[in-house]
């Protein structure tokens, strides 16, 4: 079943032409066929994330394997369902039905991981831009089941950074121990996650919120919800966080950069009883916790935590805070010529909140 209208036998794709790089290429490709529950979607937005950066570099060194040249990235996309595969027919999406792909596009939704709850770490996942098609595409399939509903009155545009960055500060938060009135810390509080961390922790949940990153994200920092900001590179930071809390530190630390250096500092933030939340992925070699003494864990009660997104549900609860405007994107929109720029950029450090590729334009 598909929408009116014929679909095009080809479409425009950015595909990763030499992993290792920063490159970008447009490409041409066969309009896909969605196979057995599956729905095809006519992507018109796609988020930006550090993580595409990792992928398209080769720089994580956790990967299990390297990404191949000719991988179309991205795993932030929003668009309408044009076209339903066999046996789709009960299922709870349609033909014109807005829906996002996220990083997790698809779960076998069987394994011990999926039965308990926890399909971001699906035994049996696939990945949205690494050796699964991602989203810096205008059309892809997706699994019926698993493409997440776009809330009606919610802006594309604004809705795909929600699909990663959003569900995945959302889900670190939760996962904190964190409650209403607690200050938590924010490393990387400007960035495209610590932005929406900001907003969601301060407007959502009633957390106070120190932010902490360079002294040019301040503004942006402090509009989202920062009570608290501290410029990293002055080198005081515990000492501040000490003094804002009461000489206490903070009920739970999460680490929205990918800096080891974020993580070294990270303990000495936190409170007895605290949780430090480990979120961004340092590119390069692997590297421990460099402070996190068990000696200092065990005396203090405190507990390291992992997340990488969120579930399902906590994907559409942060789609629905989005729509009621409790946490908004601030991003910039490119189109598919200006990808290898943005990433650039975003190399450099130089991005403040979230860039979103325009994928009509």
């Amino acid at each position: 079943m598909a929408a009116n209208g014929e679909l095009p036998k080809k479409y425009k794709a950015i595909v990763y032409d030499e992993p290792g790089k920063v490159s970008t290429k447009i490409v041409d490709l066969d309009m896909p066929e969605p196979g057995a529950g599956e729905v095809l979607i006519n992507l018109t937005h796609s988020g930006v994330c550090h993580s595409d950066l990792g992928v398209m570099t080769n720089r994580w060194a956790g990967l299990p394997a390297p990404t191949q040249p000719g991988q179309v990235g991205g795993h932030e996309g929003v668009g309408k369902i044009v076209k339903m595969g066999a046996g789709t027919e009960n299922s709870n999406v349609k033909v014109g039905d807005r829906v996002g792909i996220k990083w997790i596009s698809a779960i076998c939704d069987s394994c011990p991981a999926c039965l308990a709850g926890h399909d971001g770490v699906c035994f049996n996942q696939k990945v949205s831009g690494y050796y699964t098609p991602g989203t810096f595409q205008q059309y892809v399939c997706g699994p019926a089941n698993y493409v997440t509903p776009i809330p009606e009155s919610l802006p594309s545009d604004a809705a795909a950074p929600m699909l990663c960055a959003g569900v995945t500060v959302y889900s670190a938060l939760r996962k904190s121990g964190a409650q209403a009135g607690d200050w938590v810390v924010l490393l990387g509080a400007g960035g495209g996650l610590g932005h929406l961390a900001c907003q969601i922790a301060s407007r959502g949940m009633g957390l106070r919120v120190i932010g902490i990153d360079a002294g040019n994200k301040k503004d942006l920092a402090t509009e989202c919800g920062a009570e608290v900001f501290i410029d990293h590179t002055q080198g005081k930071a515990e000492e501040e966080v000490k003094k804002a809390t009461g000489g206490l530190g903070a009920q739970a630390v999460l680490v929205l950069t990918a800096a080891n250096g974020a993580y070294a500092s990270a303990m000495g933030l936190l409170k007895f009883g605290g949780t430090l939340v480990c979120v961004g992925l340092p590119e390069g070699e692997l590297k421990a916790i460099a402070t996190a003494y068990p000696q200092f864990l065990v005396a203090k009660a405190q507990r390291i935590v992992g997340v990488a997104v969120g579930n399902r549900k906590e994907a559409i609860e942060t789609l629905e805070m989005a729509e009621r405007g409790i946490v908004k994107t601030h991003f910039t929109t490119c189109n598919m010529e200006e990808l290898t720029k943005t990433f650039e950029e975003m190399d450099r450090g130089e991005l403040k909140g979230r860039v979103v590729l325009d994928l009509a334009a």
